[in-house]
């Protein structure tokens, strides 16, 4: 079975998180999101992953290589323009083969791994009178109406798929994780743009059940985020700052506090100041006469100097100084923070594209 990634601003066109880089590079307790999707699918044996790469390519290969890493091998696979997710499996052919494959969406962060997925998927090929030509992976949300949605008979059959409904036939969403045979390529071979412009999975999944061929569905186990957005993204990161062992690989004067889970890491110093977990601190990054507060993940690189900081993300090579009271905030690379003391006060901004200020 071999793997594919939509990374880096590939499939459909979505805004990134941030203006100047790859949203799935954006991290999630320190690891950018997009990792946690190829150790996912290193933990299941997949071992032969295709990144399909848009417009933020070069990022991408740089932080991820060759895969070699994660025991796995990557191969890139541009996509010009994001004409969907069912044209990315277009564009793959070539790499994809015949093979059975899983499809995975990058800025996706799931509780539940991909192993026992992709051994089901595998079973059902092998065992069922009428093997799956797909698998899907459903979870129930509070507004089906901005997903694609499945409807599911009774004895648990797929019965269609459409895409944001405006009357929902169910609760039950698609998760950006697809298993495929190779019939797909049939599919997404025949169907045409959707209003919108993009060859949609669901269109070509639909063509699937059209043609008779069985798609199997399950339910998800445990949370699931689309980190596309700043709120989901510190929703993600607090969840798996909850699941961090406490370390210190860098150095905590005298005058500091370090409570609970935290992880303080190499070249990282934490100088009168109070740290408390779950929260990471990253490499070389400074920590001075500050408060960093739960659910707060600090990347490599930076300065924090009397401030205080809870419930945020900040990325590489930032610098925060003298000022309290951040929460709730997403604080990008090499972002410069601090009160310059002239007059007359007042608030001097630079902010990229679809940034949010919420000022008190």
């Amino acid at each position: 079975m071999k793997g594919l990634i939509l990374a880096g601003g590939a499939g459909t066109r979505l805004r990134p998180i941030t203006h100047t880089s790859a949203k799935q590079l954006v991290p999630v307790a320190n690891k950018p999101i997009l990792f946690y999707g190829l150790e996912d699918m290193a933990s299941a044996g997949i071992v032969d992953i295709g990144i399909i790469v848009g417009d933020t390519r070069d990022e991408i290969k740089a932080a991820v290589g060759d895969g070699s890493r994660w025991g796995v091998h990557v191969t890139y696979i541009p996509q010009e323009a994001p004409l969907g997710l069912a044209h990315c499996v277009l564009i793959a052919r070539n790499f994809l083969g015949d093979d059975d494959f899983v499809m995975y969406l990058g800025d996706n962060l799931l509780q539940q791994g991909l192993t026992e997925f992709t051994q089901r998927f595998a079973a059902a090929r092998t065992a069922d009178p009428q093997p799956p030509s797909a698998q899907i992976l459903l979870a129930h949300v509070d507004d089906p109406r901005q997903f694609g949605v499945a409807e599911v008979a009774p004895d648990g059959g797929v019965v269609r798929l459409v895409e944001k409904p405006t009357d929902p036939p169910s609760d039950l969403a698609l998760v950006g994780v697809y298993l495929f045979d190779a019939r797909i390529h049939d599919a997404v071979g025949s169907i045409e743009p959707s209003a919108r412009g993009e060859l949609e999975i669901t269109d070509a999944i639909q063509w699937l059940l059209d043609h008779d061929h069985r798609v199997r569905h399950e339910v998800l186990q445990g949370w699931w985020l689309d980190t596309g957005k700043k709120d989901p993204l510190l929703e993600s990161n607090r969840r798996i700052l909850e699941t961090i062992e406490p370390r210190t690989d860098g150095k905590v004067d005298e005058f500091s506090t370090i409570e609970g889970r935290v992880v303080i890491e190499s070249g990282a110093e934490i100088i009168g100041s109070r740290i408390r977990g779950p929260a990471i601190i990253g490499e070389n990054t400074r920590v001075v006469n500050s408060y960093v507060g739960p659910f707060t993940s600090i990347a490599s690189g930076c300065e924090i100097r009397d401030s205080d900081l809870d419930h945020s993300v900040v990325l590489d090579e930032s610098r925060i100084c003298g000022i309290a009271g951040i929460a709730d905030s997403l604080i990008g690379r090499q972002v410069e923070v601090s009160r310059s003391g002239r007059r007359p006060r007042a608030l001097r901004l630079m902010l990229g594209d679809h940034s949010n200020v919420d000022l008190e």
